[in-house]
């Protein structure tokens, strides 16, 4: 006869341990990944893909007083893949690029239905924006033609979040950000049996210093060799942008070519072109500018309003309120300030927009008229996607750009700028091979493209490594995608940039 245990008894101690395990273990996160196929026509041709989305569990070794403790669940970090199909052809064969954006706190959102995915945002352009709800279309420049993509959100943005019960503070930070990332990158890598094929990363914005650190990381961490990096609207060191410290002289000389930029588009350059305007700030702010700022109190007099004016007649200001700013002009007041006269402020993202001033005597920008345009557009056609087309489904709000990361984790670089340029020069001396793809805005008013250029220009690495490096202009923003002539000449870019890589 087997013994039972009546509702009175209690269960014994290793009865009750086992039960809570068991319990603990179904309790546990897991993947939620769901599949579903589709297809899409390009250059006449059919091409099958299948798209694969949802949260992946990620999971830390434990150690406590030296000891292992467990694979334990940490946060599940949502991503979206899109594999090509049906090609009769080894699937090492194919690249695959992994996909970010930036912020910190942004989703991938942004690159995934501006320019890279097989599917876009329709939202017009300046002057012409379309109506809620917007649509969606193919994206018959989708770089899935050439490659897999793997579009990757952070944790806290999108639909990624800490376990339950756990802290995410612990990825709000330089560090743990890109060891989340790398680790995502290397648990999609080995699952789908990837580890030979020629891999890219691609990054916008603070994703640029992700991508650039991620790149050395893989390598030192797994030993993981990429094959190119994708920079869009670069910032590798915080100081060049004025990060944490804007009252940097670096910073104001890496934004005075795009106030040029800016300034012409507004009308302030009639009769000129705009590679002459760049031409002549290019060439002040690599001799001129740099000692005029150096004087200090020295500059005075005549030389001082010989440098004044040059500053006014560049970026389109009045040489006075140049002349109080002595010769420093800061961005968001830049953008405030540019049309004071029409009552209207010009975008940071994307200079071309443009969206009227609340107060006539604002210092700076209330509010990002760009960013105000650009973001209800995407949220629609995310939210729709992802659901109606990719079939996953989550109460929980779709994170486009986070407040919940900040303040940020620096603390790698306490006492001064984030700054990645030793990374990435370190990849590339390690790996010969690696190519590198730098895209700029014209005006992009959030990661400037002379300050990005000078970076790029002073990378610790040998002189002929230099050529490995490709730089692409658009005359559009921060997103240059949402311009349409831009979004369909960074696409084919991009595109070439990985078949040549690859070969």
């Amino acid at each position: 006869m087997s013994e039972t245990t009546t509702p009175d008894e209690k269960p014994t101690p290793a009865a009750a341990a086992e039960t809570a395990a068991i319990e603990a273990k179904a309790a546990a996160p897991t993947d939620d990944l769901v599949s579903t196929e589709h297809t899409i026509t390009l250059d006449g041709q059919e091409l099958a893909y299948t798209a694969t989305t949802g949260r992946m569990v990620l999971r830390e070794e434990v150690y406590e007083g030296g000891t292992f403790v467990g694979h334990k669940p940490k946060a599940e970090v949502f991503v979206t893949s899109y594999v090509a199909t049906g090609l009769g052809s080894d699937a090492n064969e194919r690249p695959v690029t992994f996909a970010f954006n930036g912020g910190p706190g942004s989703s991938s959102m942004w690159l995934h239905l501006g320019v890279l995915g097989p599917r876009r945002v329709l939202m017009g352009d300046v002057d012409d924006l379309m109506a809620p709800p917007y649509g969606v279309a193919d994206n018959a420049e989708t770089l899935l033609a050439t490659s897999d993509l793997v579009f990757i959100d952070p944790v806290s943005t999108g639909f990624s979040r800490a376990v339950e019960g756990g802290k995410p503070k612990g990825y709000h930070g330089y560090k743990g950000d890109i060891e989340s990332i790398a680790e995502v990158i290397r648990l999609w890598v080995t699952r789908n049996e990837r580890w030979m094929s020629p891999k890219f990363l691609a990054g916008e914005s603070y994703g640029t210093l992700r991508a650039a650190a991620l790149a050395e990381h893989l390598q030192s961490r797994y030993s993981l060799f990429v094959n190119g990096l994708m920079l869009i609207s670069a910032v590798l060191d915080g100081a060049s942008i004025g990060l944490n410290d804007p009252t940097n002289d670096r910073a104001f000389i890496g934004f005075l070519p795009t106030y040029a930029a800016i300034a012409h588009r507004h009308g302030k350059h009639e009769g000129r072109s705009l590679d002459e305007v760049i031409a002549e700030a290019r060439d002040y702010v690599e001799r001129d500018y740099p000692y005029a700022l150096s004087r200090g109190h020295r500059l005075v007099g005549e030389e001082r309003a010989e440098h004044v004016a040059k500053v006014a007649g560049l970026i389109g200001l009045n040489p006075a309120y140049v002349d109080r700013a002595d010769l420093r002009v800061e961005h968001l007041r830049f953008f405030a300030e540019l049309l004071r006269d029409e009552g209207k402020v010009v975008g940071r993202l994307d200079s071309r927009f443009t969206g009227p001033a609340p107060k006539g005597n604002a210092e700076t920008m209330a509010a990002d008229p760009s960013h105000d345009a650009i973001s209800g557009p995407y949220a629609a056609a995310f939210n729709h996607i992802v659901r109606a087309e990719l079939d996953y489904h989550s109460d929980l709000p779709y994170e486009q750009i986070s407040r919940r990361v900040h303040p940020w984790s620096y603390s790698d670089f306490e006492g001064r700028s984030v700054d990645v340029t030793p990374n990435l020069a370190r990849a590339m001396r390690a790996n010969p091979h690696l190519q590198i793809h730098v895209a700029y805005g014209w005006y992009d008013g959030a990661t400037p493209f002379y300050a990005a250029e000078e970076v790029m220009h002073q990378l610790d690495i040998p002189s002929e490594a230099a050529s490995r490096v490709e730089h692409r202009y658009y005359p559009a923003g921060h997103m240059m995608y949402v311009h349409e002539e831009s979004r369909k000449a960074q696409a084919a870019d991009l595109t070439a940039f990985v078949a040549r890589v690859v070969g």
